[in-house]
């Protein structure tokens, strides 16, 4: 066990001092605070540049004034100028870049309101947009007075109707035992979160385990390491070290997300963070996120260590890890596919087949209400695969660690076995 514990935390520490480790932890953590802060750096740079202005080529100045009003009541980000001259001198105004475009405004013979944009490209299609909608809403206001029409009317018409959610209650008279609103929102965040930490950290720290006893053989170390401890005992110090590492680099993610996000509470509010908000969640939840993060972990890591004992070269790392990433891919697709129908058959499928159930299982846990039986026979069966896995993988590894030339296939597994029950 000692020797165990000599080689995790040689493993740990040689990644967590490593160059590329804090570079990328530190490009990592600067990202996530420069995409919080991605809205005051862009108001910083627009405050030193000009507001852009749009020149408004029109006869009707009450027209003008009604659009005018309405820009700045609604907070746009352009100006309108009311341009005296013709649209010709106008439209050269623009190309020598005075405006950003301009629009002239027409009344057609019933006395509403038609426009033309003008531009130099498409690169300013939301201020057109913008336009476009103001003027929309003053034809609107314009045809209603010419008919007649109370106002009252029009805006009963486009108000949005009444519509409300309430749950059937079962048989005993109880509402039915789904998630609410609130926990449904907050549990999409979370599976959004996990699905992505555990695609990422499988691929990148899977690749960390081949590529490190890869690199291990090549240098020969390894002879010197498998005559001082066994190959199993290697093989697990290696998959816990790497998992440490990454734990490290994900609190570190999520620490310094969570302060970001805590100190601009205020101002992340609203549409995405309403619908992908990580508040009113279960406990439930949080612990199966746990757990299935985790198990999944420790399934592929322990297939990238019985993969990477089979090369000795790190080029031939990235071929054998192959059909370990197209696994997590598959599981990754099938998931996000199951945001939208978390009950598809798939999905359920998906969800107790060991290589995929870590993510397509705690989808259902997230967003759904299903018995404990199901997601208690879903881990069962992670744990059995994981332990037959390490089993498998165990006596790979021994063999495979004794193995040297080019091992570009997966057919070096029976040689790898038959060197393990000579050793």
């Amino acid at each position: 066990m000692n020797k165990f514990w000599i080689v995790f935390s040689h493993t740990y520490m040689s990644k967590i001092k490593s160059k590329s480790f804090i570079i990328t932890t530190a490009i990592f953590l600067l990202f996530i605070v420069l995409m919080a802060n991605i809205q005051s750096i862009l108001d910083m740079f627009d405050s030193e540049g000009e507001v852009d202005q749009v020149a408004v080529i029109t006869e009707n100045e009450d027209l003008y004034q009604q659009l005018e009003s309405r820009l700045a009541a609604n907070e746009a980000n352009f100006e309108i100028e009311h341009f005296e001259a013709s649209i010709e001198e106008a439209k050269e105004a623009v190309t020598e870049e005075q405006y950003v475009a301009a629009i002239e405004i027409t009344e057609s013979a019933e006395g509403l309101p038609s426009a033309v944009y003008h531009s130099k490209d498409y690169s300013n299609q939301s201020v057109e947009m913008r336009l476009q909608n103001e003027l929309q809403q003053i034809k609107v206001e314009m045809a209603t007075n010419q008919s007649e029409i109370d106002p009252a009317i029009i805006t009963g018409i486009y108000e949005p109707m009444t519509f409300e959610s309430e749950l059937i209650a079962t048989g005993d008279g109880e509402a039915s035992n789904v998630k609410s609103e609130e926990e449904l929102s907050g549990a999409r965040g979370l599976v959004y979160v996990i699905l992505f930490l555990l695609y990422f950290t499988v691929i990148a720290y899977g690749n960390m385990i081949a590529m490190d006893i890869a690199n291990e053989k090549t240098s020969r170390v390894m002879e010197i390491l498998i005559s001082s401890s066994s190959p199993v005992s290697q093989m697990f110090a290696k998959i816990t070290g790497i998992g440490l590492v990454g734990l490290t680099q994900i609190i570190a993610f999520l620490g310094v997300g969570y302060l970001v996000i805590t100190q601009k509470q205020d101002e992340l509010v609203g549409g995405f963070f309403d619908f992908f908000g990580l508040s009113d969640i279960s406990t439930s939840t949080f612990i199966y996120a746990i757990v299935f993060f985790l198990l999944g972990y420790f399934l592929y890591a322990t297939l990238a260590a019985m993969l990477g004992s089979l090369v000795s070269r790190t080029e031939d790392v990235q071929q054998l890890m192959m059909p370990v990433t197209l696994l997590i891919v598959a599981a990754f697709m099938i998931t996000m596919y199951g945001l939208n129908m978390p009950d598809s058959t798939i999905v359920v499928v998906s969800s107790y087949i060991p290589f995929f159930s870590p993510l397509a299982m705690f989808l259902r846990v997230g967003l759904l209400e299903i018995p404990f039986w199901e997601i208690g026979l879903s881990i069962g069966i992670l744990i059995v695969t994981i332990a037959l896995l390490a089993v498998i993988g165990a006596r790979v590894y021994r063999g495979g660690v004794l193995m040297y030339g080019t091992s570009t296939s997966l057919k070096d597994f029976k040689k790898a076995l038959q060197l393990s029950k000579k050793e």
